[in-house]
């Protein structure tokens, strides 16, 4: 598959996997949510590796770096995504991770050396125009950061530097191990971070009790979401540039309002609508600015 058309692939998955997070977190906690869906996405990855005669475990000196990959990108990213999910709506998450880009390209002028001139740094000032258009819905209220919704804002705002650290750091180790076996050694130790809690807290009591409804999330959310998406998203890294590929994420938050809408009936706001849009701007011209070096 071209690099670019996985990137895109992975976009659509994961501008769904919004709505299908929402519908699932009705029936279960996003401890178990996280646990089980992974465990479904190790075990794809892992079937395909062994399909294709590939070394099951990955070299030992990347190891930690892996590990490290999957606290970050796994374990705590979808921590935060799953808890914010229970309290904002999944259009608002779509257009907050809009921001994604911006985030990434701010790490990258600071760890990479990547030009940030002025281009960039109206984009960024632009894109948080936009984000704060949606995390305040247009509205100037000091107590406005003790709405529950806000606070699910705020924690997406946070899943989008866990993200871009994945993704900035993620670059050496599938260029030397080769993204199947990078994406799939990452998520098996984030996998495994994440069983202490689901242990403790019981989570296999939930599962008992998931609808035929929840269930189709939850697939949905493991197999397309975690192994195949992660998969295309790490493919696409190994043979593209990051800020080209990060660039497919303005997609995301467009598919997820096509899909919140009929499947959630979420609505969208006025300033929601706006803030997106300008989100939208703001990250298009941090990518269009210069050139990378």
């Amino acid at each position: 598959m071209a690099p670019r058309l996985q990137a895109f692939v992975a976009i659509v998955l994961w501008g769904i996997s919004f709505v299908a997070t929402r519908l699932a977190l009705r029936e279960v906690q996003p401890v178990t949510l996280i646990f089980t869906r992974f465990a479904l996405g190790v075990g794809l990855l892992y079937a395909v590796l062994a399909a294709r005669r590939v070394p099951l475990l990955p070299p030992r000196s990347s190891w930690v770096a892996m590990a490290g990959l999957g606290f970050i990108g796994i374990f705590l990213h979808q921590l935060l995504q799953s808890h914010a999910l229970t309290l904002t709506t999944a259009v608002r998450t779509g257009w907050l991770i809009g921001i994604t880009p911006i985030v990434s390209a701010l790490l990258a002028a600071l760890f990479l050396r990547e030009r940030f001139g002025a281009g960039k740094i109206a984009g960024l000032l632009v894109g948080l125009l936009g984000v704060a258009l949606v995390v305040t819905r247009g509205r100037l209220d000091p107590e406005l950061l003790a709405l529950p919704s806000t606070r699910g804002d705020l924690l997406i705002l946070v899943s989008t530097v866990t993200w871009s650290i994945y993704t900035v750091l993620g670059h050496d180790t599938i260029r030397r191990v080769g993204s199947l076996r990078a994406t799939a050694g990452t998520m098996l130790a984030g996998w495994l971070m994440m069983s202490p809690w689901f242990l403790g807290s019981g989570g296999w009591r939930e599962l008992s009790q998931v609808s035929s409804g929840g269930w189709a999330a939850i697939l949905f959310l493991g197999f397309g979401c975690s192994g195949l998406a992660y998969w295309c998203w790490y493919g696409a890294l190994e043979r593209v540039e990051t800020s080209r590929v990060a660039a497919f994420l303005y997609v995301e938050p467009l598919v997820t309002v096509v899909a919140a809408i009929p499947l959630l009936g979420e609505r969208v706001g006025w300033s929601t609508a706006i803030g997106g849009v300008v989100v939208l701007a703001g990250v298009a011209l941090v990518q269009r600015s210069g050139k990378r070096p």
